[in-house]
C-alpha cells in the first residue's frame, strides 16, 4: 500500500526555487564586486571569499536545476521521477567545496611565510558588501533548511561563506589599524577550515541517501516492535527502509498474521493500522506491506533471520 506526497511537498519544492532564485542573484552580483575587490586590494582573503562565492553562485544553479527536474513527472523507466537529482547536486556540491577548501588551505599557508601588501581600505568594503549579501541570502534559506537536503545544501555554502566574510572584514581591520599582512592568508586559513567540515558532513549525508541507507530518525527495532504489537501479527520481517530524496523516506516489509485476524479483518483494514502505526511514529507515508498468511513462511526465502 503506498500513499502519495500531496501538494504540499510540491508547493515547498516550488518556494525552495523561488527562495534559491533570489539568492543565486544576489550571491552573483557580490562575485562580481568581490572579484574587483580583490583586484583592487590584492586581497588573498577576499579573492578567497570571492571563490566561494562562485560556488555558492555554482550550488544554488546546481539546486535550482536538481529543483526543476524533480517535478518531472515518474515514468514506467524512472518509476520514482527524477527525485534523486536533487541528492546528486548536493554531492557534487560537497565536492566542488573540498576541492576549494583544499585550495585556499595550500595557498593560504604559502602566502602566511611571505604575506604581500594589501590595500586594507578596499579590502575592507568590499568584504562588508559581502557579509551583507550573505546575510540576506542566509535569512532566505532559513526556512527551508531542515526540510531538504539540496537547500541545505546551498544554505551551508552560504553560512560558511559569511563566516568567511567576517574573517575578512577582521583580516581588513587588523592591516588597516596594525599593518598586520599575516591577518590576510590567517583570513584565508579560516575560510578553508570552515568550509572543509561543512563539506564533508554534506557529502556524507548525500551518500547515505545514494546506498540507501536507514534514515536516522527511524530506529528499525523500535519499527518492527510497534507493527509487531498490532493485534494478530506473528511475525515482521524483510524490512527495508531508506530515503528516495530529503524529506521522502520510503519503507517496505512483510508482515505475518494469523489466519483468524486475517479473515476477520481482511487486508483492507490491516493495511489501514499497519500504514497509521507507521505514518503516525515514525513518519514514513510511502509504504509497502506485503500481507502474509502464517503458513507462507514456510515458502519463501526471507532476508533476514526472524527476531
Amino acid at each position: 500500500m503506498g500513499h502519495g506526497h500531496g501538494h504540499g511537498h510540491a508547493a515547498g519544492r516550488a518556494h525552495d526555487r523561488s527562495r534559491l532564485r533570489w539568492v543565486l542573484g544576489l550571491t552573483s552580483v557580490t562575485l562580481v564586486a568581490q572579484l574587483v575587490g580583490a583586484w583592487w586590494s590584492g586581497s588573498l582573503a577576499l579573492l578567497a571569499d570571492a571563490g566561494h562565492m562562485a560556488t555558492d553562485a555554482g550550488a544554488v544553479l546546481l539546486a535550482l536545476a536538481a529543483g526543476y527536474m524533480a517535478t518531472r513527472p515518474s515514468t514506467d523507466r524512472r518509476t520514482f521521477g527524477w527525485h534523486r537529482a536533487e541528492i546528486l547536486a548536493a554531492l557534487a556540491n560537497a565536492v566542488v567545496l573540498l576541492v576549494v577548501g583544499g585550495y585556499l588551505l595550500v595557498e593560504g599557508v604559502r602566502r602566511l611565510t611571505d604575506p604581500p601588501a594589501v590595500e586594507a581600505g578596499p579590502m575592507l568594503w568590499f568584504a562588508l558588501v559581502g557579509l551583507a549579501a550573505n546575510a540576506v541570502s542566509l535569512g532566505l534559506l532559513h526556512e527551508r533548511k531542515d526540510e531538504s537536503l539540496n537547500v541545505r545544501g546551498a544554505y551551508l555554502e552560504v553560512l560558511s561563506d559569511l563566516l568567511g566574510s567576517v574573517a575578512v572584514v577582521v583580516a581588513a581591520l587588523l592591516v588597516l589599524t596594525a599593518d598586520a599582512l599575516w591577518a590576510d592568508p590567517v583570513a584565508t586559513l579560516l575560510i578553508a577550515l570552515v568550509i572543509l567540515p561543512r563539506a564533508l558532513l554534506l557529502a556524507k549525508e548525500a551518500a547515505e541517501v545514494l546506498l540507501e541507507s536507514t534514515p536516522s530518525h527511524v530506529d528499525p527495532e523500535e519499527l518492527r516492535r510497534h507493527l509487531g504489537e498490532v493485534p494478530g501479527v506473528v511475525d515482521v520481517h524483510d524490512l527495508h527502509v531508506w530515503t528516495i530524496t530529503s524529506g521522502m523516506p520510503s519503507m517496505s516489509v512483510h508482515v505475518s498474521v494469523d489466519d483468524r485476524t486475517l479473515a476477520q479483518e481482511g487486508v483492507g483494514r490491516l493495511l489501514d493500522r499497519f500504514s497509521d502505526c507507521v505514518s503516525s511514529h515514525f513518519d514514513i507515508e510511502h509504504t509497502t506491506f506485503q500481507i502474509e498468511p502464517v503458513a507462507h513462511r514456510d515458502h519463501e526465502e526471507l532476508g533476514e533471520p526472524h527476531p
